[in-house]
């Protein structure tokens, strides 16, 4: 019979030459803690515990997986954003660390705005993909309206599930924001509301130049719709997105945007264009320009 340190042992030998030691490590307990429903300290405290053939023929199942580069959150179907859980596919993007550092600036500021309650807070989220920025502004914000809008039905499907995961109330909506013409859709197809307090997009914005700087993994199994901009439009998103803003916010409204690290004053400087004021340009935890608050 096969037990913990077995399992150990082996998923250290297939996939020493996929990962460096670090990211090993991290996989290991990540994938192990998963399959027994054990912590890490427990994973070490009982190494001589049994695993039955089930369990074995998963584990090799999913090293298999593991060793064609495929992220280990799709493997496994799920992730953690904000403390919170999420299931995770092929369809929509891995949440990042520093998108949660935006919707922690997002509940920051919801507070300082001019509104009667969190009844009459009115939140859309653009490019939703899994829906972590709505949810868990949802989750932190429960009386709030909060909505999300992606092209991808796909996405929408997960994002839905999402929601029902975390018990959470969120108007998930199909649409596509390079269209012209969003912003004069009715108020039922802009998630049932004329004006919105706060707008929030992580929106694609890698350029093809750069593929070649990002991780086979990333390029083999994450979605490129929700990647990917030309190179001759990096900011064609931003600017749609900052145009619907000026027609859907309410008046002193906010806009964030999660943004591509190099084009940080370019994106400052569309927004500048658009009339939009008390622009903040802030760096993650990383010291990268990643993120950015407008006012209308």
């Amino acid at each position: 019979m096969k037990t913990i340190a077995n399992a150990l042992s082996f998923f250290e030998n297939r996939l020493k030459f996929v990962y460096n030691a670090d990211e090993l490590n991290t996989v290991k307990y990540l994938v192990l803690s998963d399959l027994f429903n054990l912590s890490k300290a427990q994973l070490r405290a009982f190494t001589d515990r049994e695993l039955n053939n089930e369990q074995w023929q998963l584990l090799e199942q999913i090293i298999a997986e593991l060793k064609t580069g495929k992220p280990v959150q799709y493997v496994l179907g799920h992730t953690e954003f904000y403390g919170l859980p999420f299931k995770v596919n092929s369809s929509v993007l891995i949440p990042r660390p520093e998108t949660e550092e935006l919707v922690e600036w997002i509940l920051s500021e919801s507070k300082k705005l001019k509104i009667k309650s969190q009844n009459d807070l009115h939140i859309l989220d653009i490019g939703t993909g899994s829906g972590c920025i709505p949810i868990t502004l949802k989750k932190y914000l429960p009386d709030a309206d909060v909505n999300g809008l992606d092209i991808s039905p796909a996405a929408l499907k997960t994002a839905q599930l999402n929601a029902q995961l975390n018990e959470v109330d969120v108007k998930f909506i199909e649409g596509d924001i390079l269209n012209p013409n969003m912003a004069r859709s009715n108020s039922s197809k802009t998630g049932g509301f004329e004006l919105y307090d706060i707008i929030v997009s992580n929106p694609p914005y890698v350029t093809e130049h750069e593929k070649g700087e990002m991780k086979d993994n990333v390029l083999s199994f994450e979605p490129h719709l929700a990647l990917f901009v030309p190179d001759n439009d990096p900011l064609v998103f931003y600017t749609a997105i900052a145009d619907f803003a000026l027609k859907k916010l309410q008046p002193g409204g906010l806009l964030f945007f999660e943004i591509n690290e190099n084009l940080g004053k370019q994106t400052v400087e569309i927004l500048y264009h658009k009339l939009l004021k008390n622009i903040e340009l802030r760096k993650d935890m990383r010291g990268k320009d990643r993120m950015i608050k407008a006012q209308k």
